[in-house]
């Protein structure tokens, strides 16, 4: 369906909102509208309107969320229709043709950052996964689909619709395989073979915003290195660090996540690797206690600040694990801790690393501050797309 400015009459947002969206940030809350609640429409597009009437662009409106209007245009005079959608997907497509290298498995549509709100598509080998979390881009679910076949004519094409968020958008929560005979596919990543599982994975079926910093890492790994990694789920590190030749022992509490792993290097023909089903907070104690040493550590815990009113807990978390990790490092070894809340800044992380780093007797200098692939966006005026943080250190003894 096509909408003009001159189909539907806009949403009015307070002076507040107004600024909120002229300063370049795309959400617009419910308590920002000023328009009547029962001449809302239904989920979809709108145009948008300040208190003065001046027509501000386009936004999805959804009407249970608390997050009221996603921005999709700063043009007052844009048409939403078959070809906008074609056409923002074709953009991002582009763009990531022309920014990821070595890999077949890549985010193709990162939500807001690709003016694509509440739609998340990712590309493994020539399978897409893909997953709505708004109920405006639900209404359009049939399009988009026609859409990405056209544009990428893929091989299996698989619905991740298991976001807790959509039950705040009044979503069923339903996964399903809408094309193709397998969820069971294969992508090579930074020249390594990998084996995901569209429909049971994590996210959409890996955490391909690690690519970059899993090459990163393992250009500081050298052969008959000693290596621990700490959460490695499907051994994205671990695979990494031991095609560099290094010894890695992998440790994850979930045994269908390493047995993914084991078969990962198995494609590979990777053998230097013991996986260790555990809880890393544990292995880490007992690995202490036991005076472990390690040449390199890793830590990609899952997020531990999933809101404000996490952070003093999650603080207490990432200092435990870097401190523990800190000890098990012999002098000159290489610490990498990565956190993937957005509530945790990198700022607040470096903080709470030297803390434990003191604690530990340890030097460190910062090797690398990293952060998700650069096919993950990070808007400078949206803080909320920058969320993974990856910090690489040399580790060195106190002693002067």
């Amino acid at each position: 369906m096509e909408l003009s400015p001159a189909t539907l009459p806009a949403i009015t947002i307070s002076r507040a909102g107004a600024i909120r969206w002229k300063n370049g940030h795309p959400w617009i809350y419910r308590s920002d509208l000023r328009s009547p609640i029962d001449s809302l429409p239904t989920a979809g597009a709108v145009p948008v309107a300040d208190e003065r009437g001046k027509r501000l662009g386009w936004a999805d409106f959804s009407p249970r969320s608390e997050i009221a209007l996603r921005r999709l245009s700063f043009d007052p005079a844009a048409v939403i229709d078959r070809e906008f959608w074609r056409q923002r997907l074709g953009d991002a497509l582009a763009w990531r043709q022309r920014i990821v290298s070595e890999s077949e498995a890549f985010r193709w549509i990162a939500g807001e950052a690709d003016g694509l709100p509440g739609l998340i598509v990712d590309v493994y080998g020539t399978a897409l996964s893909y997953q709505i979390t708004t109920s405006a881009m639900a209404a359009r679910e049939t399009e988009l689909q026609a859409l990405l076949s056209e544009l990428f004519s893929p091989s299996v094409l698989a619905a991740r619709h298991d976001a807790r968020v959509r039950l705040q958008e009044g979503l069923p929560i339903q996964s399903s395989l809408i094309a193709g005979e397998s969820s069971l596919v294969r992508a090579r990543v930074n020249g390594l073979e990998m084996e995901w599982d569209l429909m049971s994975g994590q996210k959409s079926g890996g955490f391909l915003d690690q690519r970059e910093n899993w090459r990163a890492l393992a250009a500081w790994a050298r052969p008959g290195m000693d290596c621990l990694d700490g959460f490695t789920y499907q051994g994205g590190f671990a695979l990494h660090l031991a095609a560099r030749g290094a010894r890695v022992q992998a440790v994850d509490f979930s045994r269908a996540a390493l047995e993914r792993a084991e078969r990962n290097a198995a494609l590979n023909h990777l053998n230097t690797m013991e996986w260790i089903e555990a809880n890393a907070f544990d292995l880490l104690r007992e690995y202490d206690l036991e005076r472990r040493q390690f040449d390199l550590v890793v830590l990609d815990p899952p997020a531990f600040a999933k809101s404000r009113a996490a952070l003093a807990a999650a603080r207490r978390g990432y200092k435990e694990i870097n401190l523990r990790a800190l000890k098990l490092l012999r002098p000159g070894g290489i610490l990498a801790s990565c956190s993937c809340s957005h509530h945790m800044s990198e700022s607040m992380l470096l903080e709470v690393i030297a803390e434990a780093a003191m604690d530990a007797r340890r030097r460190l200098k910062v090797l690398e501050r990293r952060t998700q692939a650069l096919d993950h966006p990070v808007l400078l005026t949206v803080p909320e797309t920058h969320y993974l943080k990856c910090l690489i250190f040399l580790v060195e003894e106190l002693n002067y």
